[in-house]
């Protein structure tokens, strides 16, 4: 019984949650945003008004900037400031996990919860966008905690409810009005699709979230408009209704990005979610553990499709309700198809392993040497060499995988955990063995303080054209340096030095007063590249 295995299930997530927290720069722009933010947090910042490299940033509210703040003010003292700020985006995992699966143990019964958490965990999307310092894991954290309280508002409305207006508040501050928007449409909807939820008891429920969801919603944006009306008029319309719905629609979003998306992104989960629809068609359709999800999807679905925008990114909310959907489909599943299922996760786990070990000793060891040549040509300037904690960790990882197949016996879960271990297996290679070679054409961290040597040790200010957010917040990491902005008039100087990026076939040679002093790139990039100007003084 799954019960009986509920230690493996929590060292299965712990497991899945670790690798790649820490060990490397937030260099991805969604990372650098976030972390530029916390910085300025740490630095004294405002978290009413959120700032970014000098500048007000209100692209998200402010919830998981502080989360991340916090963490990274207790940790700092054994990590680095942007692991250590990392390490709330693990905390979210466990109240995403966690809350996934009390709401599969509502809605199917007690040993069904680790089941959910499990096929959510084991959904390929979610790997990367799990260990990212981005403010989304709040958001589904939100979603996590709103469908435990739907599921649970049928058994005790006011603590049901209290967990929907929860998590409608948490997905609000972490992201803004598409938690309420999808949540409220959600609430509304399932008592004219359900009847379980057409009761006095729901009605209870719906009462005390808005009571629960007022603070978090009112709070903060009350603070922002007494501040500022023109920045809480930006975040509304700009980030928000407008971002949405008011701009020109790009040309992939809409309903078919996403169903492109969810096979490879939903896998496996989606295809065990249409076969507990295919189990249940007939009145199995109108049971809880079916309408709550379906509904939950289907509302997420349209929203994101009406954007103006799609993104990989903002198909992790899809993710949720399919996973408890599926949450009764393994021990439902004939034995062929279990049987399947089981020896190709074995097979090409175990597989990729064996690759992973062998790629590892020709990129660290040099065997065979035309693999650690092609490997270095690939990542030039990757200081190659044999890393004690790296190869531990990853042999501990391989132990696990091989023990999970050896111990586990045959049951109708036995294909979840297989899969689920070799997801954070692979997972957790790559994050230990090949983090640091994959990271290193695209770490600002040698160019930026290349860069500061060339400057002296006092001087004005530095203007900036063309830098990219999350350029100026990893300059604001590495090297304290806080540029003004040309493109923005109210933050323009006639600063001494003046820092342009562009692209290396860009021809950037501007006259006199201007003299370049600086020009650099990052190891083996071949997209950017910047220039460091000063100007001459007056002869």
């Amino acid at each position: 019984m799954m019960s009986q295995r509920g230690w493996l299930v929590g060292l299965l997530c712990a497991a899945w949650i670790l690798p790649g927290l820490v060990g490397h720069d937030p260099w991805k722009p969604d990372e650098a945003h976030t972390f530029g933010v916390v910085l300025e947090l740490l630095r004294g910042g405002s978290w009413v008004v959120p700032t970014l490299a000098g500048e007000p940033f209100l692209e998200k509210p402010p919830l998981f900037y502080l989360t991340a703040a916090a963490f990274a003010q207790i940790f700092s003292f054994v990590l680095p400031l942007h692991d250590a700020a990392r390490l709330a985006t693990g905390a979210w995992m466990a109240v995403i996990f966690g809350f996934t699966a009390v709401a599969g143990r509502e809605l199917y019964g007690a040993r069904y919860g680790a089941i959910s958490a499990l096929l959510l965990l084991g959904c390929f999307g979610f790997v990367v966008r799990g260990h990212q310092l981005i403010t989304d894991v709040a958001l589904l954290g939100g979603f996590a905690m709103a469908y435990y309280g739907f599921a649970l508002a049928l058994r005790r409305p006011a603590l049901g409810g209290f967990w929907i207006g929860t998590g409608i508040g948490v997905g609000f501050l972490a992201n803004g009005l598409l938690a309420p928007a999808v949540l409220g449409v959600i609430a509304l909807m399932l008592p004219a699709l359900g009847r379980d939820w057409r009761s006095r008891g729901y009605g209870i429920a719906l009462a005390t979230a808005g009571a629960a969801a007022a603070p978090w919603l009112a709070i903060w944006p009350v603070l922002l408009a007494q501040q500022s009306t023109a920045l809480f008029e930006w975040w509304w319309w700009t980030e928000n209704v407008w971002y949405y719905f008011g701009r020109q629609r790009t040309a992939r979003a809409g309903l078919l990005y996403y169903l492109g998306l969810l096979p490879w992104y939903a896998f496996p989960a989606w295809l065990l979610a249409f076969w507990t629809l295919w189990r249940a068609r007939g009145p199995g359709l109108l049971r809880p553990a079916v309408v709550l999800p379906v509904v939950g999807f289907l509302v997420t679905l349209g929203v994101l499709s009406a954007s103006s925008e799609a993104r990989e990114l903002y198909a992790l909310p899809l993710l949720p309700p399919l996973a408890l959907l599926a949450a009764g489909a393994p021990e439902t599943l004939r034995r062929g198809a279990a049987h399947a299922w089981y020896w190709f996760s074995a097979m090409t786990f175990t597989l990729f392993l064996v690759v992973f070990w062998f790629y590892w000793s020709g990129l660290e060891l040099g065997v065979p040497a035309r693999l650690h040549d092609h490997l270095h040509r690939i990542r030039p300037g990757y200081a190659a060499g044999f890393r004690w904690l790296p190869f531990v960790v990853a042999v501990a990882y391989s132990i696990f995988w091989l023990a999970v197949l050896a111990s586990f016996r045959r049951s109708a879960v036995r294909p979840v955990v297989v899969w689920c271990a070799g997801i954070t297996t692979t997972w957790a290679l790559m994050a230990t063995l090949f983090i640091g070679w994959a990271d290193n054409v695209k770490c600002y961290r040698s160019m930026f303080v290349s860069m500061q040597r060339a400057l002296p040790d006092k001087y004005d200010c530095i203007s900036s054209r063309g830098l990219g957010d999350s350029q100026r917040a990893m300059l604001h990491y590495v090297a304290n340096i806080v540029t003004y902005r040309e493109e923005v008039p109210a933050r323009r100087r006639a600063c001494e030095f003046l820092l342009i990026q562009g692209r290396p076939g860009d021809d950037v040679a501007l006259s006199a007063p201007w003299q370049r002093i600086w020009e650099g790139v990052r190891p083996g990039d071949k997209d950017e590249r910047y220039w460091l100007y000063r100007r001459a003084a007056k002869s």
